[in-house]
Formats: C-alpha cells, sequence, structure tokens
C-alpha cells in the first residue's frame, strides 16, 4: 500500500514573490507560517491567480508556491480553465484534504466547482470587499453558509445583508506574537498610522486631526508610513497647513520594522472607510497601542479598541487618550494565528 501525504490547497488571488516579500499580504503570510509549524505532516500547496506576475513554481519558506500570472480577464473562460486545471491536476496527483479560498471573488469560482464535482472539502475564506454588494461573482458561485468563513463579526453581517448567505463560520485572522522580537525605547511617538495611500483609506483625515491636534499639542509628533496613488497630495497637504514639523510621511517598509515601530506608539490611527479586519490594527493592539478606527469588526468589545462615528468624534478620542496621563500600554491579543490555523484545520 503506498502512502500518500494529505494536502491542503490554498488559492489565492496573490502570495509573495519570495520571503523577502514582507509586505505582500503580510496576515496571510503568517497564517501559511503557523499552518505549517501547527500541523508539520501537512503538505501545503499554494496556487497564487494574480501576483506574482510571472506563471512559474517556486518555493517559499519550503513551500511550493505555483504561480499562474493571470493579470487580466477574470471572467474570461481562459482563466477559469486554467484555474479549473491547475487544481485538478493537483488532485489527481495528491491527497486533498482540503481546499481553503482566499476571498469570495472570480477566482473562487473554478475552485467552488471543482471542489463540489469531486467532493473536495472546501471553505472560503471572506476577508475585505469581497463582501460588498458589488461583487458579481457571488451569484455565479452560489454559496452555502457551511462552505464560508468570515473573518469578523461586520462581514459576517455584510455578505448577509449584500448577497443573502450567512457564512456558519467566524474565525478572525489573529496575530503571530512569536514573529515580534523585543523592542525597548519608550513611546515616542503620539500618532502612528500605517496602510495603502488609497482613497479607500481616507488618510487626509489622518493630516486633518492631527492638525487640530498640534494646536494643543505644538510638540506633537506622528507619522505614517505607506506607498499609494494619495502620497504626493497628502505631502502636498502636509505642507500646506504648516505641519511638516508635526507629521513626517513616510516610504513603506518591512512588516517587521512597521511591528517593531508600532511598540513605540501610543496611538494608532486608522480613518479607512472600509475594513474586513485590519491586520494591522490586531498587530497595533499586540503591540501596546490603543487603535482608533471607525470600523467595529466584532461585535464584542476589544480592549483598547477605540470605535467612533466621525472625524470629530475620532478627534476627540485621540485628544481624550493624549491628554490621559495613565494611558494603559498593556499588549492585548484578542486573536491569535495560532487559534485561527487550528480553528479552520478543525472545520476539515
Amino acid at each position: 500500500m503506498i502512502f500518500m501525504q494529505k494536502t491542503l490547497i490554498i488559492l489565492t488571488p496573490g502570495f509573495p514573490a519570495d520571503e523577502s516579500d514582507s509586505n505582500c499580504l503580510p496576515a496571510q503570510q503568517q497564517f501559511v507560517v503557523m499552518l505549517q509549524e501547527n500541523f508539520p505532516g501537512l503538505q501545503i500547496i499554494i496556487v497564487t491567480v494574480q501576483y506574482p506576475a510571472f506563471g512559474k513554481d517556486y518555493l517559499w519558506n519550503h513551500i511550493r508556491v505555483i504561480s499562474l500570472n493571470i493579470q487580466k480577464g477574470f471572467y474570461t473562460r481562459f482563466a477559469w480553465i486554467k484555474i479549473w486545471n491547475t487544481l485538478k491536476k493537483l488532485k489527481d496527483e495528491n491527497s486533498i484534504s482540503g481546499l481553503v479560498i482566499f476571498w469570495c471573488s472570480a477566482h473562487a469560482l473554478p475552485a467552488f466547482w471543482l471542489a463540489r464535482t469531486y467532493h473536495i472539502p472546501h471553505y472560503c475564506w471572506i476577508l475585505g470587499q469581497d463582501a460588498r454588494k458589488n461583487n458579481r461573482v457571488v451569484k455565479l458561485i452560489r454559496p452555502k453558509p457551511q462552505e464560508l468563513i468570515a473573518i469578523s463579526d461586520a462581514l459576517q453581517n455584510e455578505f448577509y445583508e449584500n448577497h443573502g448567505v450567512k457564512a456558519a463560520h467566524v474565525i478572525p485572522v489573529g496575530v503571530n506574537k512569536n514573529s515580534f522580537g523585543a523592542c525597548t525605547g519608550g513611546r515616542f511617538i503620539d500618532i502612528l498610522g500605517a496602510g495603502s495611500l488609497i482613497p479607500l483609506k481616507q488618510y487626509h483625515l489622518f493630516v486633518e486631526i492631527v492638525k487640530s491636534l498640534s494646536s494643543c499639542f505644538p510638540d506633537l509628533k506622528a507619522l505614517l508610513f505607506g506607498r499609494g496613488t494619495e502620497k504626493e497630495m497628502l505631502q502636498k497637504k502636509i505642507r500646506q497647513l504648516h505641519i511638516s514639523h508635526n507629521l513626517k510621511l513616510m516610504d513603506e517598509i518591512s512588516h517587521d520594522e512597521l511591528v517593531a515601530v508600532m511598540h513605540h506608539g501610543k496611538i494608532f490611527l486608522h480613518p479607512s472607510a472600509y475594513e474586513g479586519f485590519s491586520s494591522a490594527c490586531l498587530e497595533a493592539l499586540s503591540a501596546g497601542a490603543h487603535v482608533i478606527s471607525f470600523q467595529r469588526p466584532m461585535e464584542r468589545d476589544l480592549p483598547h479598541w477605540h470605535t467612533v462615528n466621525s472625524t470629530y468624534e475620532m478627534y476627540l478620542m485621540t485628544l481624550r487618550l493624549l491628554q490621559s496621563d495613565l494611558l494603559d500600554h498593556e499588549e492585548i491579543i484578542p486573536y491569535s494565528m495560532n487559534s485561527a490555523t487550528k480553528q479552520i484545520m478543525a472545520l476539515f
């Protein structure tokens, strides 16, 4: 009798090109690393559809990654056939114990078809904008509740409101505290922000709040890390508001470097208009910073995570926290990556 090692396939629109590509989906990277640590006898194969922009197999932390390099036409027959054929070949060559799909988007359609056809246990992790009403693929996929995992209570509810299907499972992505190094030096950054500098993230509000606070705190120190289409506009706005001495717009740094900086921050300000469950906010909490955001990911309160409803409320909350002489910087880890991997594998 020939023993075949159990294999888990993960289908994703993108994945790091190599181990140094730390800013490409850092939460998903940490999930795969923790999965590998917790289940050493499991063979993990990653199939990435769009990124990186080359079509070949490669190894990432000793894990096989198949890059399909489909840059355009997710709705074309060619794209779906290529995904189907890749997954079918993996099924024929391996003993598949399950399929995990990151995001319920166009790339997920052939994966659902194949898993249903060959009775492969499968789950799709709703991770963000795939819950929005304009996601037309959901009607084609017609997912069942038991096939879906939501990353947060908020996404579970939104997906249900927009598509009439309520994910049977809610599993936040969590934080891998073991990946953090020891940090010393105190909290000398009053306000910290990090993310893609795009309209959805609303970092112009970050700049405006810093301007408002600078009248109360002339020596306020704020740092905003990131890159994106709005960087030049934000830099111009900082100059126009004469707060260059208070707010520095920094280039994107590696994920590990950013986490190290978070240990020196008092407040992590996240004005995004939409989030599934921000891994950056979770990492800021775990580094001892307070988080302020418009989005409330979970129905239960999370310590040190302050949800507000307007820009003015965000300003007032930031002001109140900065004025506190007894601000608690306990490291908070409401969800761990270790738990997330075990919860998902328990479904199979």
